[in-house]
């Protein structure tokens, strides 16, 4: 059944042209999931060594700047597990990873016929 799948997808167009429209939203979702776990491990990594709004919350609020700091930090610690669970989800969820190790090794089959053949020659198998 999978080798009629493929053959349909091969010959569709159509088909073809929503399964690429597809790949591509389940590549971009992985890497904005991925991009939403760096930034909040950065926003963590700020919090912990600078404190941007001692003078805000102090001077003009008139909050505790310890209690504020430890909000701050405790939301940013929720981001990032928060991010890291979704990430974790749409890589178990899409076949982005297979999709991009297809690319990749594509790729790197493209670039190897077009070495020269001295260098084919001193790569290992």
């Amino acid at each position: 059944m999978r080798r009629d799948y493929e053959h349909h997808l091969a010959e569709c167009s159509r088909c073809s042209a929503r399964q690429k429209f597809h790949r591509s939203l389940d590549v971009s979702l992985s890497v904005l999931t991925a991009l939403s776990v760096f930034f909040s491990v950065f926003a963590l990594a700020v919090l912990m060594h600078i404190k941007p709004l001692e003078h805000v919350a102090f001077n003009i609020l008139g909050l505790d700047t310890f209690d504020v700091y430890h909000m701050l930090v405790s939301a940013a610690i929720a981001g990032v597990c928060f991010s890291v669970i979704a990430f974790a989800l749409v890589m178990m969820a899409t076949p982005a990873p297979t999709y991009l190790s297809g690319i990749a090794t594509e790729r790197a089959r493209l670039l190897e016929e077009r070495l020269p053949d001295a260098l084919k020659s001193l790569r290992l198998r």
